[in-house]
């Protein structure tokens, strides 16, 4: 049985899997989520075409800290470096 890691993570099997095979915590969380989600495919694949709230989303998800004070811009240079 797979630890619950919160309301943060959605897959919390599939989290642990890809902690164990050496993913960082964030790109882990990030995969389990949008897997969970059904959502591997986002409305838009170009981060510039999504909203900055949905950009603040997705950076919150994958645990991006500092994330209230980025402008757009600097939200999507941030997802992409996960």
């Amino acid at each position: 049985m797979a630890k619950n890691h919160g309301n943060q993570i959605k897959d919390d099997k599939l989290y642990e899997d890809l902690r164990d095979k050496g993913e960082s915590k964030e790109k882990a969380a990030r995969i389990a989520n949008a897997k969970a989600g059904g959502s591997l495919d986002h409305k838009s694949t170009q981060l510039e075409d999504r909203t900055k709230d949905e950009l603040y989303e997705e950076a919150q998800e994958i645990g991006i800290e500092g994330r209230s004070d980025m402008t757009k811009d600097e939200l999507v240079k941030a997802i992409r470096s996960h």
